[in-house]
């Protein structure tokens, strides 16, 4: 049984069954019709039929020519299963049985009614109908209707029996394969709207995406700022700390020898200030990294730093030195600026250590000093001038996944240990 389907995925197919089916309807009936008058004619004799038959017949086949192009005309295929339909088909259903008991070649006119039946009969009349088609086929088989005797009509039972069974399967088949069709149509209604889910959700992570470029820009931007003050403060703000006190140096000092040395220093300073200023703007690493191993860099400042501020000031290197990422060996260093920066300002200190120790996929910084200390819980009254002293160490060791621990206490001195992964300069 053909079925209109309402699925777009299956408009094109749809469309093409039910043109198949207007095809048919306007050809098939006039086609059986002409077939089953050019057998029973020339048969006519053979069978037996009589003058008024031969007029009946003639009378029934004009009655059909007309009842057939009245269904083309009208469009009775067309309208689905209705009440006219149901009236077209059982007046030809009248016509084919008329026809068959006049010869029963007709049966191939009558044999119409197998097709259609659930396109032009209302639901509860098409099994009906079906076993009328039936009743015309097995008449035909028996040889005419009516049988002429017993045994004839014994022969019509048995076959309108076989008959019927056979519209039994066909009527089962079709239920099967109405079955089949909703069970599709449900799965494909349901994929569709698994699809339709599937677009809006990926509509959706294009809007989330496009949301999370933002923020990326954002924090990018965000990032790139403090990672700019951080380097003016690391680099300009300490250097022009230390040119400070190299000129209070000079101007309290009547040796000029004394203050000449403390000028060169102040314009070393100055210029190493301007190096580092030009090289943070493009991210570039340190000026002491420029032609220098990090642990040379780190022996040259905590040297420099000695001098510049009298404390005691020792480097010490354990393990196998490797050349580190330049992202590593910048961070390091500034951090060890750092807190040699905080020693100088805050510590009070007369002695201190710079350990730097290569581990097995490690490699940890520690800064120690016998200064004053300070209460940990109170960082922030300790930290660099415009917020940028531990909390900006933390800040560059956490964007290279390291981790940085301050021990300190009042009157104990103060330790401070930076762990960041080894990531070798060609990894």
């Amino acid at each position: 049984m053909d079925r209109p389907d309402t699925q777009p995925g299956h408009a094109a197919a749809t469309a093409a069954v039910e043109d198949r089916w207007q095809a048919f309807q306007r050809y098939a009936p006039f086609s059986l019709l002409a077939f089953s008058v050019l057998l029973a004619v020339p048969t006519g004799g053979v069978i037996g039929i009589e003058h008024a038959a031969w007029v009946l017949m003639a009378v029934l086949v004009v009655v059909a020519v007309v009842l057939e192009g009245w269904s083309i005309w009208y469009g009775v295929a067309r309208r689905g299963p209705s009440a006219i339909g149901t009236v077209y088909y059982l007046v030809r259903w009248a016509v084919a049985f008329m026809l068959a008991v006049c010869s029963p070649f007709f049966a191939f006119y009558g044999c119409l009614g197998y097709f259609g039946a659930t396109r032009l009969l209302v639901p509860r009349l098409v099994r009906p109908g079906l076993a009328g088609t039936a009743v015309i086929l097995a008449g035909a088989q028996a040889g005419g209707l009516p049988p002429g005797n017993g045994g004839a009509w014994a022969l019509f039972g048995a076959l309108l029996a076989v008959n019927m069974a056979l519209v039994g399967v066909m009527i089962h088949l079709d239920a099967k394969d109405e079955e089949r069709a909703r069970a599709q149509a449900t799965t494909i209604a349901e994929l569709e709207c698994t699809n339709q889910a599937l677009h809006d959700a990926l509509d959706e992570n294009a809007a989330l995406h496009a949301q999370l470029l933002v923020q990326a820009r954002e924090a990018g931007v965000a990032d790139e700022r403090r990672r700019l003050a951080a380097e003016i403060h690391d680099t300009i703000a300490q250097g022009l700390a230390g040119i400070i006190a190299q000129l209070q140096v000079v101007a309290n000092s009547p040796d000029h020898d004394l203050a000449r040395e403390h000028l060169g220093r102040a314009s070393d300073l100055a210029r190493r200030s301007l190096g580092e200023a030009r090289r943070s703007v493009h991210n570039l690493s340190p000026v002491a990294l420029a032609d220098a191993t990090l642990a040379e860099a780190l022996h040259e400042t905590v040297e420099e730093w000695s001098a510049r501020t009298g404390v005691r000031a020792e480097f010490t290197l354990t393990g196998a030195a490797e050349h580190l990422h330049d992202e590593i060996e910048a961070t390091l260093l500034r951090i060890t600026q750092e807190a040699l920066s905080n020693t100088a300002r805050h510590a009070r200190a007369s002695r201190l250590g710079v350990t730097l120790s290569f581990m097995a996929g490690e490699v940890t910084l520690d800064v120690r000093d016998d200064g004053r200390g300070f209460d940990p819980r109170a960082l922030s009254a300790h930290t660099g001038s415009g917020g940028f002293g531990l909390d900006g160490m933390r800040a560059r060791a956490e964007r290279i996944a390291g981790t940085v621990t301050v021990e300190s206490e009042q009157d104990g001195g103060t330790a401070i240990s930076a762990r960041v992964p080894l990531v070798r300069h060609d990894q």
